[in-house]
């Protein structure tokens, strides 16, 4: 046995796949069985020995491999394999010949079956209904890591190779991939459908598709056909999509300078899928929330995300698979570049939604994340293909996107676009690393990109830059922010923008060392507004770090938010660190509260949104801290956001713009949670108009979440109505948006005893696994019976969601929104004997936050003025 476990040990527990051959060509064919849900597949791949071995290392994984079906066959001579063996936990099969491969190329032919799973990764199955029928379809989702579930292959990004797919399926279905139909070949009722051979890529991005679908189409003006796939009855929900992205492709060919490389591009929605969506080459798939756009009943909310998420796919069709990363550690240059380059793209279709102002949401979410301890650098070292499951993260998509802009606006929009292309073109069908891109912007820009850019991607966390003025001389310093509130080590390069009393009056400069002051003598002689003008600092919220004022220029800014003098980016980004260092306890909550007070006459789409999320937060922490104060609180939001709600009313107008179409229905979601009488009667009498009449007018799609959650503050065990009809309009509709828009309101009610029956209805197979997550951010007064309910449930959902990213959700979740020390020990040890290597990371960040809201609780017990604060803006007449 101990000869046995030495076996292949050369092989076994690496992060990488030894380099002595290398793939370059695959001749895959596959025939999925949808009834028994298996499959079986032949792959014949060309590989190139470059040195000399015995062995052939691929990945492989939950495959059976047909011993007596490999062979190698090169310089016309065939060569039997002695022996195979699969090592299901390295993912490997290593094939052993009897003497060494001769140098140079060869094919190697293997035979292998497999099961079409139910876990919405590698090979699996999705269902669905068609005239009434259950029915199957087959889809592939291999990034991070799991074409090796489908077949064997090099499943790492830098192993790029041409793909030529055959598919044996029944006849009456659509089968894809990524690239176009060359023939098909009938056989009784099943068909073989041969596919070009695709250009040079990586295995991840190879996908197959076989189903029933409609399709709409369109071609670009060089002509590459577009398809937008879907259910069959859904064609028409694919127009905007489908427009969006021939757009798109012509926007990004003059952007990047290099055309889109592929003849066709399919664009498909995936009933179950557990991205949002995936850039496979030539066949994007996507969540059916995320593609299709129904105008009746879709929110102008969905619309949006389906324009951002398709131009963020579109994106990577570029920079991604044209020019790949060379191992997992670079993921971010993918995913933060497509993130950022898809809000260029929006903005240019759609420049009335303002969308980069809205771009600073994706910021604040990397700021939370980056502002944890347990956050980790941009780039990761990736040791295990489990390990990466967990990157896919605000820090990689959102902290990436946000350093990138940071760049280009300190390098100009012009010299980056320029580079940009010189750098697609330059690694063009091959893979690149983080410092490529850095040296092509560097020798464009004649900056020191490499030297500032390290700074922010090989280190976690980010700074938060204290200002205060002296005489004329504006003193700054820097050092790590920690929501915790301790100080961190890091020390950043960091570009400081700053206008003083006006816009026209601006300067910047790179702060290198700990602290550093500016003489400001002739801008403060600039400045006519007064001898006190404001200052503010990080203009329009371009760069990734806070900012901390002294408290005269605190009350400048608040008095310039007061006289509308400032940018929507400066009046959010003030508010967002302000908020920030309320939590990491290094501002008062009380001053926190009056700075809310300022925003009253606030009309700003994405600064309202930001001051209903964080009066959210407040409320939550202040039912920990000083539940004597919480009906005063309710009451100052309440009165808070009533102008903006009357200013908006209920119906939504002729020509409004998109963004008060979007604010109406969080406004009065906000007024709803907070216990606003007029505004939960009003939405009980639309809902009750719309239960007997689906197409009313009353209750647009905007407005449905407001009325859905103002229904649920309604109900309890004794007044179950509105949850019964809730679920009635859930099971009744079959637009995806419509159910998880139903999912997020349920989990509002603040009953504990719906909310368990609630949790349960999520994991029955009403709800899609991938949907279970939209359900789990429940009220206050239900969060023990979440976390009791989890405990007794974690079996079942490690076995329903396995290694993938969704399981975190449920910790991060249920775990984050507490806020005693008790409680995290609790937690500990319930997970101690449950630890596993995707959920690791998630559940050090979550117990971090508990821990963080418990200092905050208790910073607030210690604030002497708050009741008087809070009574006083609570009843302030304005």
């Amino acid at each position: 046995m101990a000869e046995q476990k030495l076996k292949h040990s050369q092989f076994r527990g690496q992060p990488r796949l030894p380099k002595f051959a290398i793939p370059k060509r695959y001749d895959l064919k596959l025939k999925p069985d949808l009834t028994a849900f298996k499959f079986a597949g032949a792959v014949q791949i060309s590989v190139d020995v470059v040195s000399d071995t015995k062995f052939l290392v691929l990945n492989a994984a939950e495959l059976s491999i047909k011993p007596n079906s490999i062979s190698f066959a090169s310089h016309n001579k065939v060569l039997e394999s002695v022996e195979i063996e699969l090592y299901e936990e390295d993912e490997i099969v290593v094939v052993e010949f009897k003497e060494s491969l001769p140098i140079g190329t060869g094919v190697l032919n293997m035979e292998f079956e497999g099961t079409l799973n139910d876990r919405m990764k590698g090979f699996y199955r999705s269902t669905y209904e068609h005239d009434g029928q259950k029915k199957t379809m087959a889809v592939t989702q291999f990034e991070p890591a799991d074409a090796r579930r489908c077949f064997p292959c090099w499943d790492e990004p830098a192993c790029k190779a041409t793909f030529k797919i055959t598919l044996e399926v029944p006849s009456e279905l659509v089968a894809l991939s990524n690239m176009p139909v060359i023939e098909e070949k009938l056989n009784g009722d099943l068909k073989t459908v041969y596919y070009q051979e695709s250009p040079i890529m990586s295995t991840y991005l190879v996908a197959v598709v076989v189903g029933l679908f409609d399709y709409v189409e369109d071609r670009t003006p060089d002509g590459i056909i577009v398809r937008v796939y879907c259910q069959v009855g859904k064609a028409g929900q694919g127009k905007f999509a489908l427009d969006v992205a021939v757009k798109t492709l012509g926007l990004y060919k003059e952007y990047f300078e290099v055309p889109y490389s592929l003849p066709k591009l399919d664009m498909i929605a995936i009933p179950d899928f557990a991205a949002g969506a995936m850039e496979n080459y030539g066949l994007v798939t996507y969540r059916e929330t995320a593609l299709l756009y129904d105008d009746k009943h879709s929110a102008a909310a969905n619309k949006q995300r389906v324009a951002v998420v398709v131009a963020h796919e579109l994106a990577h069709q570029w920079f991604g698979n044209l020019v790949t990363m060379e191992w997992w550690t670079h993921l971010w240059l993918n995913e933060g570049f497509a993130t950022w380059v898809s809000y260029l793209a929006v903005d240019s279709l759609f420049p009335d939604w303002k969308i980069w102002t809205q771009f600073l949401d994706e910021s604040t979410e990397g700021l939370r994340l980056d502002g944890l301890a347990e956050s980790h650098p941009i780039e990761v070292d990736i040791n295990h293909a489990g390990e990466i499951d967990e990157i896919f993260d605000a820090i990689s998509y959102r902290k990436g996107a946000s350093v990138i802009r940071m760049l280009q606006s300190y390098l100009g929009a012009e010299c980056f676009q320029r580079a940009l292309a010189s750098y697609i073109k330059r690694h063009a069908c091959s893979n690149a690393k983080t410092e490529d891109l850095w040296s092509v912007l560097q020798e464009e820009s004649g900056e020191p990109v490499n030297k500032l850019m390290n700074s922010w991607t090989k280190q976690k966390g980010y700074p938060v830059v204290s200002v205060q003025v002296k005489d004329q001389t504006l003193e700054f310093e820097q050092s790590q922010f920690l929501l915790s509130g301790s100080t961190g080590e890091g020390q950043w390069i960091v570009p400081i923008t700053l206008c003083i009393g006006s816009y026209d009056s601006r300067k910047s400069f790179l702060l290198q060392t700990k602290s550093d002051a500016l003489d400001v003598k002739e801008l403060l002689g600039a400045s006519v507004s007064s001898s006190h003008p404001w200052i503010k600092v990080n203009v329009d919220q371009t760069g990734f770090f806070r900012v901390k004022y002294d408290e005269d220029l605190s009350a400048r800014l608040r008095d310039a938010i007061e006289r509308k003098c400032l940018s929507v980016g400066d009046k959010y980004g003030i508010l967002d660190d302000y908020y920030s260092l309320s939590m990491a306890c290094q501002q008062s909550l009380t001053s926190l509260l009056a700075l809310m007070g300022a925003y009253r006459e606030e009309v700003e789409y994405t600064v309202l949104s930001n001051l209903i999320s964080i009066a959210y937060k407040v409320a939550r922490i202040v039912a920990d801290a000083a539940p004597e104060l919480l009906d005063n609180v309710k009451l100052l939001f309440i009165n808070l956001f009533q102008h903006s709600a009357e200013r908006l009313g209920w119906d939504p107008k002729q020509g409004e713009s998109h963004l008060d179409a979007m604010l109406r229905g969080e406004l009065l979601t906000a007024l709803a949670s907070f216990g606003h009488e007029m505004t939960i009667n009003e939405a009980s009498r639309r809902f009750r108009i719309f239960l007997d009449d689906r197409n009313t007018l009353v209750l647009p799609p905007d407005l449905r979440r407001a009325v859905y959650v103002a229904v649920m503050q309604n109900v309890n065990k004794s007044n179950r109505s509105g949850y019964e009809s809730l679920l009635r309009v859930y099971r009744e509709s079959d637009l995806s948006q419509e159910k998880t828009r139903i999912l997020g309101s349920l989990c509002s009610c603040r009953d504990p005893e719906i909310i368990h029956e609630f949790l349960n209805f999520l994991l029955s197979s009403e709800v899609r696994s991938q949907d279970a997550v939209f359900g789990l951010s429940v009220s206050r007064e239900a969060r023990e019976t979440a976390w009791n309910w989890l405990k007794v449930n974690w079996d079942q959902i490690c076995k329903t969601y396995g290694a993938g990213f969704l399981i975190t959700r449920f910790i991060s979740a249920i775990v984050s929104p507490f806020s005693s020390y008790e409680k995290a020990a609790e937690i500990e040890q319930f997970f101690a004997s449950r630890m596993k290597p995707y959920i690791a990371r998630t559940l050090k960040q979550s117990i971090e936050r508990l821990h963080i809201n418990a200092a905050w609780v208790k910073s607030i017990r210690n604030e002497k003025h708050l009741a008087d604060a809070v009574t006083e803006l609570a009843f302030r007449k304005y």
